[in-house]
């Protein structure tokens, strides 16, 4: 499956579950994390799972808390007992490939595939292990902890070294790694330029932490006309060329850039 976007929603914020679905991101994740302060995250568990139980999406998550703090031991056990069927769990601070074993041990694979957060050092630097995990199909960059743990600059050219690590991780293992949302609201221009500049490294998706966001991250990441047009053409003269060397506008044809046009074939919406 190819995505795009994914959407977060405040889990004490049951009013908005509908209307994040009605967005058009292509998941949503309901935060029972950052979203929720602490005196909240009981209350904002039982929302959570209570309308995962009723609803009829099959694109909606949840992001638990940490997996060493009280609230994610109490995430995990109530989704232990939910009887739910996830597409994914988000799980923040993930620092190296263990956490996902004893996870995938405690949770039962109706609860979906993981999608760890990479957002320090040491997950950075044991980040291709962690996406090595077979249960990991999905990843997001939390560029604001991590630049916290660096103390460097939150900016997009402080922190290209890490979204290139990530890029190269997730497209040696098959991850589909979301870049971290843009947290102006107002600068919807910047989040779709920087998600353009996230596109060039080969970061093909991006999180959202307001509906507004998904049009422009979209716009970014969509295929343009002409670029499915090449596509179309690619893969028609290397399918004619049955193994022989395929030429496009006078340009050799290989594996690689079958691969690419593939991509963009899939990308389309």
């Amino acid at each position: 499956m190819y995505y795009r976007s994914v959407l977060f929603v405040p889990g004490n914020r049951p009013e908005r579950f509908e209307k994040a679905v009605a967005a058009d991101a292509d998941l949503v994740c309901i935060d029972l994390e950052d979203a929720v302060g602490p005196s909240e995250k009981d209350e904002a568990r039982k929302h959570a799972l209570r309308y995962l139980g009723e609803a009829d999406h099959k694109n909606i998550g949840i992001r638990i808390n940490g997996v060493q703090t009280p609230d994610g031991k109490g995430d995990i056990q109530d989704l232990i007992k939910s009887d739910l069927a996830l597409p994914f769990i988000m799980i923040p601070k993930v620092s190296d490939q263990s956490e996902m074993r004893k996870l995938d041990d405690e949770l039962p694979s109706a609860l979906g595939v993981f999608c760890p957060i990479i957002e320090s050092a040491v997950g950075l630097l044991n980040v291709s292990d962690i996406f090595s995990h077979d249960r990991v199909k999905l990843g997001l960059f939390g560029a604001v902890d991590f630049s916290a743990d660096l103390d460097c600059d939150l900016g997009w050219d402080a922190l290209l070294y890490a979204r290139s690590v990530l890029a190269v991780a997730a497209a040696a293992h098959n991850v589909t790694v979301f870049d971290v949302p843009h947290i102006n609201l107002r600068d919807l221009d910047d989040c779709e330029k920087t998600t353009r500049r996230n596109k060039s490294l080969g970061i093909h998706a991006r999180a959202a932490i307001h509906p507004a966001q998904i049009e422009r991250i979209h716009a970014a990441l969509t295929p343009s006309e002409a670029e499915i047009s090449q596509a179309v053409k690619v893969i028609a003269a290397y399918q004619k060329a049955d193994g022989d060397v395929a030429l496009v506008d006078g340009k050799l044809i290989e594996a690689p850039l079958l691969k690419k046009a593939q991509r963009i074939m899939r990308a389309r919406k």
